[in-house]
């Protein structure tokens, strides 16, 4: 998040990265299959919804499902060549359009995903591979890499829609928590922040692969079809300057602090009139060692809340605040300020903030005022920067976790919150 006299870009999230459509794993481990094949038996529910799905979008043609196999290999037995690519040992999963066929590392990449995030995100990884045969079978114009990625994101998420009503023979049962673990491991697939969009190879930030996912099962593949370079939002963009991209980091953790807080009560003051009809007071913003007193507080997560009685947010600033820098990035505490700055909005206004529609709506203001810095021109003070999305999604995860949270999700409020983001104000109201 670079300001003008001093231009920095965001760290890289807490998450490895990768290129391609492959997760990177450091450390092998060994195979595990409890409960059988979790990736052949996702693959044949994944024939399955497309046996059925294929003839909607494609004019009513019948669907033709992967000819040339499925495949899982490791270090001493690779996979078959793809075309002209010779095989060789990657923790990866891939589609290979020239002979049709799907394969995955199982030695490492599946066994890896499986214990740290479950099942559910196994079978999306076969979903998004898969998707990327049904693209082949559709024949339809040539189209950016990062559209054909996200488009196979949003076959991935139209499958699980399916899942989630109840249709398929592998999954049945999807707890929420599934869901946010899901999310959480699609933060994987995301490029190194400041990938152009235009890059040859370029598969999307974490943002605007979620978004893809998320439109896939609330909307279908329908709208997942209908993807093109011209009507796709793309937030992915390089760094501005050389200085910016060789430092890869964040704004100091006190300087961020300082200039969010301000920047927020900027746009509140500009803003809460439009929603409100009337003038926004000045919020105090009170970082933490010990919490103050407040007996009416509105909590955004554990060590950060709004007092509606003395009219302050306040948070954690030992434990809560740096270790959200340091494990994600300087928008991470951006988001944190900026939803305690929404939920006072929410509050002053006579609107509910403890209730599902309550929360909601606060975490879509938020959204708007990272609308507000993601529009901004590169003369503004501040402004986002690669990176800064995706670290806004990595701590709604944090603060939203079904386990935590029964009533919401992360996987909820990551949606309203990119309404937000894409849309401006109005998206809330």
């Amino acid at each position: 998040m670079p300001v003008r006299s001093r231009p920095l870009a965001l760290a890289a999230a807490l998450l490895a990265l990768v290129t391609g459509c492959s997760f990177g794993l450091d450390q092998p481990s060994p195979e595990t299959s409890p409960g059988g094949d979790p990736v052949r038996s996702a693959l044949q529910d994944v024939e399955r919804f497309w046996t059925q799905a294929f003839p909607a979008i494609a004019d009513g043609k019948p669907f033709t499902p992967v000819r040339g196999g499925f495949y899982a290999y490791t270090r001493s037995n690779p996979p078959p060549a793809c075309g002209d690519r010779q095989s060789a040992y990657e923790p990866n999963a891939f589609y290979c359009p020239t002979d049709d066929f799907i394969a995955w590392d199982a030695e490492t990449l599946i066994p890896q995903l499986r214990e740290d995030f479950g099942p559910l995100l196994v079978g999306v990884v076969m979903a998004h591979e898969y998707g990327h045969a049904v693209q082949l079978r559709l024949a339809q114009p040539e189209q950016p890499t990062v559209v054909l990625e996200q488009q196979a994101d949003c076959f991935a998420g139209a499958w699980v829609a399916d899942v989630l009503a109840g249709r398929s023979t592998a999954f049945r049962d999807v707890q929420p928590t599934q869901l946010d673990n899901t999310v959480g491991g699609l933060l994987l697939l995301r490029d190194q922040p400041g990938t152009p969009a235009v890059a040859p190879q370029a598969h999307g930030n974490a943002f605007d692969r979620v978004r893809a996912f998320q439109e896939g099962v609330e909307e279908g593949a329908g709208r997942c079809a209908g993807y093109r370079a011209d009507n796709l939002p793309v937030t992915e963009v390089p760094f501005t300057t050389e200085e910016d991209a060789a430092r890869g980091g964040d704004l100091p953790y006190s300087r961020a602090v300082s200039l969010l807080s301000q920047d927020a009560q900027t746009y509140w003051a500009d803003t809460f009139p439009d929603l409100a009809g009337r003038a926004w007071e000045p919020l105090r913003v009170a970082p933490f060692e010990t919490p103050p007193a407040c007996a009416d507080r509105q909590a955004t997560t554990d060590g950060a809340f709004y007092c509606p009685s003395g009219d302050f947010v306040a948070f954690d600033n030992v434990r809560l605040g740096p270790e959200l820098y340091r494990r994600i990035g300087d928008n991470a505490v951006g988001t944190l300020i900026g939803n305690l700055f929404a939920r006072a909005a929410q509050d002053r206004r006579g609107r509910t903030t403890a209730d599902r529609t309550g929360q909601l709506a606060v975490d879509c203001l938020t959204g708007s005022w990272t609308h507000d810095l993601l529009t901004r021109d590169e003369s503004a003070d501040l402004r986002l920067s690669p990176g800064d999305l995706d670290e806004a999604v990595a701590a709604l995860l944090v603060f939203g976790r079904a386990d935590d949270q029964k009533e919401l999700t992360a996987f909820d409020r990551i949606a309203v919150y990119r309404g937000g983001v894409l849309n401006g104000l109005r998206a809330c109201t």
